[in-house]
């Protein structure tokens, strides 16, 4: 029988199979603030959450790395004086 806290819970949704770009399209849904909530539904239901864990910690490092990139490109170009 399986009560709450058992662990069953998270097995099932530990052995969902979403694909790699319905996750990442999922993040970036995340990142922005904006999803339909039948779409949320839709990734609650078929999406494992350590793939969206391991894809939403990959898109906020890639996102931190962007933003360095960029300011130190305009602080190298001249444009912002320090």
């Amino acid at each position: 029988m399986n009560t709450p806290g058992d662990g069953q819970d998270l097995q099932h949704a530990a052995a969902r199979k979403g694909s790699l770009l319905q996750t990442f399209k999922a993040v970036a849904w995340s990142f922005l603030g904006i999803r339909r909530s039948d779409g949320y539904a839709r990734d609650v239901s078929q999406l494992n959450p350590v793939h969206v864990i391991a894809a939403g910690l990959l898109a906020a490092a890639l996102f931190v790395l962007g933003v360095w990139w960029l300011v130190n490109w305009i602080v190298a170009s001249g444009v912002a004086q320090i």
